[in-house]
């Protein structure tokens, strides 16, 4: 491959990597806003809120660390706290994995910081799609991050102008998780996972303290999902000539 069309290779990587992007860094725009608000009402400035997004990365983990800190948490709970929800990584990883076969360990890291929920299931589907590689994949995860730390920074700085509780802006990240949850539904199964997956998360939510029951029912269910689909697949072979 010559200079000019290694160029073109790239520059047609990057341009499909922006472009998957677009729909995370449009709904970043309410969210990191509405957390940088929040972190404001905390007690964090701007630069800490900046570090924070740099350095955590990981939307449901910062508004638990905040709520944390508001409610005059300590540090070792905090860390121990986000540490569990964000157990949840694990199996996003996993997932994932199938298509990172062979990579080196320096791509691997950088993209596995820009692991979240929704560029997993963004990548998930395109992967799925076909047409994508983990090069794609890496310029989508990073493309989100800048606009991530750019308007929690942003929140931060307009966060002393808004009330707290404003706009619904605690609703944010919930109503952003809905939203992903529902373009995940591409057919019955999923559908019935995923009211599994609820119901058990509210069941153990009564039974376990902290927020453990969270990675405990997407476990269950997703084991649960595997072990319907595989019993679909054996009856429609069996029900085969």
């Amino acid at each position: 491959m010559d200079s000019e069309s290694h160029n073109i290779h790239w520059m047609g990587i990057l341009k499909d990597g922006i472009i998957g992007a677009w729909p995370i860094c449009l709904g970043y725009l309410a969210i990191g806003l509405a957390f940088g608000v929040i972190a404001q009402k905390a007690g964090l400035s701007p630069v800490e809120i900046g570090l924070m997004s740099l350095l955590v990365y990981a939307g449901s983990s910062q508004f638990i660390a905040v709520s944390m800190l508001s409610a005059g948490a300590g540090i070792v709970p905090i860390v121990i706290t986000t540490f569990t929800v964000n157990l949840r990584h694990m199996l996003m990883s996993s997932s994932l994995s199938t298509f990172m076969r062979n990579l080196g360990t320096g791509p691997l890291s950088l993209f596995a910081y820009g692991v979240t929920d929704e560029s997993f299931a963004l990548n998930s589907a395109k992967f799925r799609d076909g047409n994508w590689d983990w090069r794609r994949a890496l310029v989508l995860n990073h493309t989100t991050n800048l606009p991530w730390i750019a308007r929690t920074v942003a929140g931060g700085f307009g966060g002393q102008f808004i009330p707290a509780g404003a706009f619904g802006i605690d609703y944010a990240l919930s109503a952003m998780f809905i939203c992903l949850l529902i373009f995940q539904l591409r057919g019955r199964l999923y559908v019935i996972v995923a009211i599994i997956a609820g119901l058990l998360a509210v069941g153990l939510s009564l039974l376990i303290p902290g927020n453990s029951y969270i990675v405990i029912a997407s476990v269950i269910a997703a084991a649960l999902g595997v072990i319907l689909k595989r019993s679909r697949v054996s009856s429609g072979a069996e029900g085969q000539p």
